[in-house]
């Protein structure tokens, strides 16, 4: 995972302070279903409404809105990258005791995935924050706050941003409770097989490569095969009844190969 000795590091005590209601900064941003008025731990929407104006500003900032990329949420997208892998992975690691390496790697790829991350983002209401607060064009606030892509990178900032100005510790709490859905999902149902192999070689920067290999049978009953091959290896192949369903077999042998079954135990 990137940045994760840094993030083992002690948190500079400064970092570790809690917003008191006098101490809440003016013009801070509200996020969707009153979650700034909750009670007790802060959410993820409350840490989000306590940054400063600036730090906010550069989180919702596109690359292609600035002359240098050094302005833009990409370096708060890299740290939020490793701050989220962190908080799941640990969270993972404490909930379940008994799963193996391989279980807790495809639980962690799919509560992280992209299309994770713009669930969530919806859930928080981002894209009304993209719309009143991105530093941009109202055009170009309102495709950012249509384009999934966008929207989970700029989760992955914010989550930086707020790790930045509150620490981990207060962080912590608050991105699993706004992942929690998506660790019962992981844990209780269907996982694309697909998705979980490609978040599992992603860091490894390799990517599945899928191929139709035979088709079989009649007409009205073919059966297809297929395999999956990463780094120019194949590393699993599966039949079914349509070449998705043959993809989804393949990439579950795949995973299988790579010690991270379905059952969560290692191969």
């Amino acid at each position: 995972m990137r940045g994760l000795p840094a993030l083992l590091r002690a948190v500079p005590a400064t970092f570790l302070r809690r917003r008191t209601a006098a101490g809440r900064r003016s013009g801070a941003p509200a996020l969707a279903s009153g979650q700034a008025a909750s009670r007790g731990p802060e959410t993820l929407a409350d840490l989000i409404a306590g940054l400063p104006p600036e730090l906010l500003q550069r989180a919702l900032t596109h690359s292609s809105w600035v002359g240098s990329r050094t302005g833009s949420y990409e370096r708060l997208e890299f740290l939020g990258d490793s701050v989220l892998g962190l908080v799941i992975a640990s969270a993972l690691y404490d909930r379940f005791p008994d799963r193996e390496e391989g279980g807790l790697a495809r639980l962690k790829a799919f509560v992280v995935s992209r299309a994770s991350c713009v669930q969530v983002a919806e859930q928080i209401g981002l894209s009304d924050l993209v719309l009143e607060y991105a530093p941009a064009s109202e055009r170009r606030r309102r495709d950012a706050a249509r384009s999934p892509s966008m929207l989970g990178d700029m989760l992955e900032a914010v989550i930086g941003a707020v790790y930045m100005e509150f620490g981990f510790e207060q962080v912590r709490p608050a991105v699993v409770a706004v992942f929690e859905e998506q660790m019962e999902y992981a844990v209780t149902a269907h996982v694309d097989h697909k998705t979980a192999l490609q978040e599992l070689v992603a860091p490894r920067g390799l990517q599945p490569a899928y191929r139709l290999v035979e088709e079989t049978g009649p007409a009205h009953a073919r059966v297809f095969t297929s395999e999956v091959s990463i780094d120019g290896a194949v590393r699993g192949t599966g039949t079914g009844t349509t070449i998705k369903m043959s993809e989804q077999a393949a990439a579950q042998e795949a995973l299988t190969s790579f010690g991270a079954r379905t059952d969560g135990t290692r191969g």
